[in-house]
């Protein structure tokens, strides 16, 4: 007689070798059938037992977190309830960074937050303007300084993180690591026993890892990925595009064409409103640059 298939949560990937933990709390080695790596930190799975253990079948997701460009297209996350995307005044911010983020989170429907670390700097005042823009159209700022007071970055968060699956996103030298080093108290011991059932060496370095969060509310887990620079958008189409740009989507059906970029056609309201100062130039700007990607993009 088969035994039945247990469900399970994938908490760490690296390659076709994952890690599973399920709802008793006990954690599986385990892989996928074949060569099929379509399986990501966050996804909902139902395990054959074994070791390492097989995965059957992987659960439809609520919602995908992922990047495309013209040649790589990198899944970070499933099942998200909250995107919280880090920055910092120094190294220089990248807020292109921040924008892509932004609208990838809400073309997939995830909360997000922006995360503004090294608050204690002197120039954190120059990139609080900058994120004004943002701050206007709904997105809130949070502000911390998790090297100088862990303790207050961990209770700013708390309401954020309590009882959700979150996962931190930034450009590298954010402070990200020290971020996540300070919510999840012995997260060297937690690292070395993924790494351990990875049994992939000083590479998991580059793994992504969802971890429990204790002495936050039941339920609640951080999923950390690599720093990285770049964030394609090439998965979007233009209408999910403009649906995921709060200003633009707020102006639908105002224009004279139902179908208007919000480029250069005669009635646009959008450029109308950039013109007004009602929209930021810098948002419109990346507007413009994130679109001009998906007309030059090839489509299958």
């Amino acid at each position: 007689m088969t035994a039945p298939p247990i469900a399970a949560r994938i908490v760490a990937a690296h390659g076709r070798h994952f890690v599973a933990a399920a709802a008793d709390g006990v954690e599986w080695r385990c892989v996928t059938r074949g060569r099929r790596a379509d399986v990501v930190c966050g996804d909902q799975v139902l395990l054959q037992a074994g070791d390492p253990a097989l995965i059957e079948r992987v659960l439809p997701r609520r919602n995908t977190l992922w990047r495309e460009d013209a040649w790589r297209t990198k899944v970070f996350a499933a099942n998200l309830d909250l995107l919280l995307v880090v920055t910092a005044a120094e190294p220089s911010p990248n807020l292109e960074l921040v924008g892509r983020a932004l609208i990838a989170a809400r073309a997939e429907d995830i909360d997000t937050a922006i995360v503004v670390n090294k608050a204690d700097l002197p120039a954190t005042a120059a990139l609080r303007a900058r994120l004004q823009p943002l701050a206007a159209l709904g997105y809130p700022l949070l502000e911390l300084s998790v090297r100088a007071d862990p303790a207050q970055a961990r209770e700013l968060l708390r309401p954020w993180l309590d009882g959700r699956t979150s996962m931190l996103i930034g450009a590298s030298g954010v402070g990200k690591s020290t971020l996540v080093n300070a919510l999840v108290p012995g997260l060297q011991l937690a690292t070395q026993a993924i790494s351990d059932a990875l049994d992939s060496g000083r590479h998991t370095t580059t793994a992504t890892r969802l971890y429990a969060l204790p002495g936050f509310a039941p339920g609640s887990a951080l999923l950390d990925s690599p720093g990285f620079q770049a964030f394609g958008l090439h998965q979007l189409s233009v209408s999910q595009l403009q649906h995921a740009l709060p200003e633009l989507e707020s102006r639908r059906g105002q224009c004279r064409f139902h179908n208007c970029t919000h480029r250069q056609e005669p009635g646009c309201a959008v450029r109308d409103a950039v013109h007004a100062g009602a929209i930021d130039g810098e948002r419109y700007a990346l507007y413009l640059r994130v679109l001009q990607e998906l007309l030059d993009a090839p489509r299958n």
